[in-house]
């Protein structure tokens, strides 16, 4: 027999505990209900203010409705960078520059040609009553009106001080009364490649002023061919900056600064060819400011002159080369004399012509290139120019002391 077989059997014991056990069953189902119950009035009473702690949750009203908001919440952010900085420098600087060709219809320019072209321009200086813009030379060319637009829209008329095919650059004059920044001269020297520069300028126009566009230094000291007159010859070798900042039509003539907000370029030309991306030109300021300051003062560059016209040996047919202007075999480069001007300092030198220049102090010149920016690179006015020349065959010195006039 199990233990359980002696527990001695009771009908009304056993009735009793079986209540007992049902009662405590129901004892603690209905205590359960009246704690849930509690909580949920408690999480009721608190629902408005929870749903207006939470985001985007609504502030509940006078009579603890959620009250619907029509206020969409707005943050400013004051966010300052070296180049925001810099810009705020220079940008009140920069102008725009409109080329105005004829007035027969202003209000058909672009059916009567009264507007030439818009390009940028920057006021360098300040002084009395008058301002003073540098731009580029081609975006000027031809005008017979030019108007500035500053920064604010305002529009003023400017004169043409002087201008330089060689180096691109025009310098104009304009009333000063509503000027407020003139741009601050940087060292276009010291950039290093890889620093970060700001073109600031009106590409595609007024539409566009005051357009900011960020790079970096991609190269100094670049030689760029230019043809100057159009006729498919290399003219030139302009010395410029490179850079990755975006420079389109109606850049040319702005500004291209550093983070100090400095100017040390003036944007020029970019290549522009299918499979080219990325690379703008601009005038270091450094070779600008010779320049800038000879037009302002004189309306012209003052550059050292021969006083000759000149033709590449590559440009003569070899018949010539052998039988007129009698060079050696071994002779194949050089820049050829097609004109002498009288009482120059070739001519006081008694160059001739067809004589034949192949060097120049000591240094080989193979074209006219050579010769130009032998001549107005290293040579001042008045300074005396060795030449190396062949004249019908022979090799001979000449001595010339440069002269100031508007002839090579």
């Amino acid at each position: 027999m199990g233990y359980y077989d002696q527990i001695p059997t009771d009908p009304q014991k056993e009735q009793q505990t079986r209540i007992i056990r049902r009662g405590s069953k129901g004892g603690y189902f209905f205590s359960g209900l009246i704690g849930v119950m509690i909580g949920a009035l408690i999480v009721w009473l608190m629902l408005p203010s929870l749903v207006g702690m939470m985001p985007g949750g609504n502030e509940s009203s006078g009579n603890g409705s959620p009250a619907v908001s029509s206020t969409t919440q707005q943050l400013t952010a004051d966010i300052t960078t070296d180049v925001t900085t810099a810009v705020d420098k220079a940008a009140n600087a920069v102008v725009g520059v409109t080329n105005i060709q004829s007035t027969s219809d202003f209000l058909r320019p672009s059916n009567e040609g009264q507007e030439a072209g818009t390009g940028s321009g920057v006021i360098y200086k300040k002084s009395g009553d008058k301002a003073y813009v540098v731009t580029n030379n081609h975006v000027i060319e031809g005008a017979n009106q030019i108007e500035v637009t500053l920064s604010d829209g305002v529009k003023v008329e400017a004169k043409l001080l002087g201008s330089d095919i060689w180096t691109d650059l025009a310098v104009l004059e304009m009333d000063a009364s509503k000027v407020t920044t003139i741009a601050e001269f940087g060292n276009s020297d010291s950039l290093k490649q890889g620093e970060t520069v700001i073109a600031i300028g009106n590409p595609l126009g007024l539409d566009f002023s005051g357009s900011v566009t960020t790079g970096v230094v991609s190269g100094k000291d670049r030689a760029i061919p230019v043809d100057l007159n159009g006729d498919n010859q290399i003219d030139w070798q302009a010395e410029v900056l490179q850079t990755d900042a975006a420079i389109n039509p109606g850049n040319s003539g702005g500004a291209l600064v550093n983070l100090a907000g400095q100017l040390i370029g003036i944007n020029s030309m970019k290549i522009s060819q299918e499979t080219v991306e990325g690379i703008g030109l601009a005038i270091p300021i450094n070779s600008a400011i010779p320049v800038i300051e000879d037009l302002e003062q004189y309306g012209e560059m003052k550059r050292p002159s021969m006083g000759v016209t000149l033709v590449d040996v590559t440009n003569v047919s070899a018949y010539h080369q052998r039988d007129t202007l009698r060079l050696p075999e071994e002779v194949s480069t050089g820049v050829v004399i097609d004109e002498v001007v009288e009482d120059s300092a070739a001519d006081k030198a008694e160059l001739k012509q067809y004589d034949v220049i192949v060097e120049m102090d000591g240094e080989k010149i193979e074209n006219m290139i050579d010769l130009r920016k032998h001549l107005y690179n290293e040579k001042e006015i008045g300074d005396d120019l060795k030449l190396k020349v062949y004249r019908k065959g022979q090799l001979m010195e000449v001595t010339l002391t440069l002269a100031d006039n508007t002839a090579l």
